[in-house]
C-alpha cells in the first residue's frame, strides 16, 4: 500500500493559512492524529504512523464546503456530507485512495446507507462505514475530539457514548465496538 502522502500540501489547497478555520481544521486534525498514533502503537503497531497521522491530518478536509457557521464553515451543503466531500476533494488532488476511504467513512461512527438515505443525503450507494483498522482508528479517535472547543482535552468516554446514541442504538453500537477494539484509557 502506498504510504507516501503530503497532507501539508493538500491543506494548504483548501485552507489559507491564518484562517479560523484552518486554525480549527489543523488543531481538531492534531488532537485526532495523537490519539490515534498512540492508539495504534499499542493496539495496532503494524499500522504505518506515516500513513496514520496524515489520515487523521486528511478526514475533515470537507468541512470546508459544508454550512457550519458555528465553526467558520462557511459553504452550501450541510455538514453531514463533509466526509463524502472530502473524499471527492481528496480524490481530484490525486491524493491516495486509503485516505479518500478514511475521510468518506469517519463520520459518526460510520453511517449505514439507510442511515446516509434517512439524513436526506444523496445516497452513495453503499454504506459510509470504515472498513479497515486505518478507518476504524480515525473514526474512533475523531469521536473525543470537537472542533468547537479545539485544545480542550478528550471528551470523556460516557459523552462521547450519549451522543453517539442520540442516533440511535445502531450508531452506539457501532461505536462500542469501535472501542472494543482501540479502547484504552484516556489519560
Amino acid at each position: 500500500m502506498d504510504t507516501a502522502c503530503d497532507w501539508r500540501r493538500i491543506i494548504d489547497m483548501h485552507y489559507p493559512a491564518g484562517t479560523p478555520l484552518r486554525d480549527i481544521l489543523e488543531g481538531h486534525s492534531r488532537q485526532v492524529a495523537g490519539m490515534a498514533l498512540a492508539i495504534a502503537r499499542r493496539v495496532c503497531p503494524e499500522l504505518d504512523p506515516l500513513q496514520v497521522e496524515a489520515a487523521a491530518m486528511l478526514h475533515d478536509i470537507g468541512i470546508c464546503r459544508t454550512d457550519a457557521p458555528g465553526i467558520q464553515c462557511l459553504g452550501t451543503e450541510p455538514y453531514l456530507m463533509h466526509g463524502v466531500l472530502g473524499a471527492a476533494m481528496l480524490r481530484e488532488c490525486g491524493a491516495p485512495e486509503w485516505a479518500a476511504a478514511v475521510a468518506e467513512r469517519h463520520t459518526g461512527a460510520g453511517l449505514t446507507r439507510a442511515d446516509v438515505i434517512a439524513s436526506g443525503m444523496p445516497d452513495p450507494g453503499h454504506d459510509l462505514c470504515p472498513r479497515d483498522t486505518l478507518e476504524r482508528l480515525v473514526c474512533y479517535a475523531d469521536k473525543f475530539f470537537s472542533k468547537t472547543h479545539v485544545g480542550a482535552p478528550p471528551k470523556p468516554l460516557d459523552r462521547v457514548r450519549a451522543s453517539m446514541a442520540r442516533f440511535g442504538p445502531d450508531a452506539a453500537a457501532r461505536f462500542d465496538a469501535l472501542h472494543a477494539e482501540f479502547g484504552v484509557r484516556i489519560q
